[in-house]
């Protein structure tokens, strides 16, 4: 029998772990949670404490007893859940179930399912964390009692199979609530002033649109003010140009990557972290449940070098970011490649989708800002003193490329290698 027992969440991740780990470590999986409360009763003692009652799950029962023997024959086992709460659980439940001995178990965890970072946890193990298990437990408590108690209210009360939860239920309150703010808020209207001017230039016949900066109370205060605009004469009073920037996106977090792969793959929130597990388990991106936008020394000269390579030195521009939202896991990464020149993954369309959007958010986060160019344009009415104004920014070409900031252009897919343009230079498309 191995000298080390390894039990991982996930059986898709324990063969990649032991091939990393060699001959003397074993790895086996829990398939997920191996205890839970009762599921014939409220599972919570309520007059102690409200004390979490766990049993071991039926179609887990063969697994434990497997484990066990396993676990009886190592010298050391290494519980190696995921690094969050419900991780930890898995972890505190499988110390529990097999009967283990504190002085020959480890608990390790890693961000990444990489050669490098499985070595280092196992080269740093640590104890479980029970704060983060007295979180879950609170978190499987509320759950419990929320819905053991009004799901049958509910049920009796509105409609079948409609189910309460500890964070639905509040949802529901806030949506309630929101609503009732809608129907009650008395609208005002307010009307502006747009207007379509048309110029020959060097280019033809060119439209400009342009507004005027004031809003009317009413249909009648500017259809007067339209009236005394008739006859008028406009002329471009100034021009203002200003250079300006644009700095890209930190990396991405849970919910910003939800919110990204809504919104550019039209993916679901459960599709999304569907893909992003299995992006995961095959060693491809970092952990896909985080709240930090930050990024670790190695990932940050990884980006470098990878940036320098790909489009030069000077678009590389190196950011620490710090995560503003109270209580986020500093320690912890943000969600990145685990190797910036892997481009392919070689899985299913989606999971390469979804790696595209991760990479280069990842490369941009870290690449010079875009160079902009705004300029307003103030048109003036010479019969009544007003002025239209217009208001537009390009991105600086200045050469065609020395200023442009590929970050941006990356995230939009729109870099070319060769210009659509008859020069053919190797830049991006002036058109874009």
């Amino acid at each position: 029998m191995s000298k080390n027992l390894v039990i991982v969440e996930s059986p898709a991740k324990a063969k990649t772990i032991e091939g990393f780990l060699g001959k003397d470590f074993v790895v086996k999986s829990s398939y997920g949670h191996v205890m839970d409360l009762s599921k014939t009763q409220l599972g919570v003692d309520i007059d102690k404490g409200f004390e979490p009652q766990y049993e071991i799950a039926a179609d887990k029962k063969k697994l434990i007893s497997e484990l066990k023997k396993m676990s009886k024959e190592a010298e050391l086992v290494w519980l190696a859940s995921d690094e969050d709460r419900e991780g930890e659980a898995i972890s505190w439940h499988l110390y529990k179930a097999l009967g283990l001995k504190e002085e020959k178990t480890r608990r390790i965890v890693f961000h990444e399912i990489t050669k490098p970072a499985i070595s280092h946890a196992i080269e740093n193990p640590r104890q479980i964390d029970h704060n983060l298990v007295s979180a879950q437990q609170a978190r499987r408590v509320l759950d419990r009692l929320v819905g053991y108690e009004l799901s049958p209210l509910l049920w009796k009360k509105v409609k079948p199979s409609l189910s309460a939860g500890r964070v639905q239920s509040v949802a529901v309150r806030l949506i309630v609530e929101r609503e009732e703010e809608i129907k009650n808020f008395k609208t005002t209207s307010a009307f502006r002033v747009t207007a379509k001017f048309t110029f020959e230039s060097k280019e033809g016949k060119q439209e400009l649109t342009a507004e005027l900066p004031k809003r009317f109370d009413t249909a009648e205060d500017a259809r007067a003010y339209l009236e005394s605009c008739l006859g008028a004469a406009y002329a471009i009073s100034n021009i203002e140009t200003k250079p300006a920037k644009k700095s890209p996106a930190p990396p991405f977090t849970t919910s910003t990557l939800q919110q990204e792969a809504s919104r550019k793959l039209g993916f679901s929130v459960a599709n999304t972290m569907r893909v992003a597990q299995q992006l995961y388990e095959s060693g491809k991106i970092t952990y896909m449940r985080t709240d930090s936008v930050n990024l670790s020394n190695t990932a940050l000269q990884l980006a470098k070098e990878e940036i320098i390579e790909s489009y030069g030195e000077e678009y590389v521009k190196t950011r620490k970011y710090a995560t503003k939202s109270k209580g986020a896991q500093e320690a912890h990464e943000a969600i990145r490649p685990t190797y910036m020149k892997l481009q392919n993954v070689g899985g299913t369309n989606e999971q390469q989708r979804l790696y595209d959007l991760i990479r280069k958010r990842t490369l941009a986060s870290q690449m010079a800002d875009a160079k902009l160019e705004k300029t307003t344009v103030n048109i003036a009415v010479s019969t009544n003193k007003s002025e239209f104004v217009a208001t537009g920014e390009v991105i600086r070409f200045d050469g065609f490329s020395k200023f442009i900031s590929k970050a941006q252009m990356m995230i939009m897919g729109k870099i070319n290698k060769k210009c659509c343009h008859p020069c053919k230079r190797d830049r991006p498309c002036c058109s874009n």
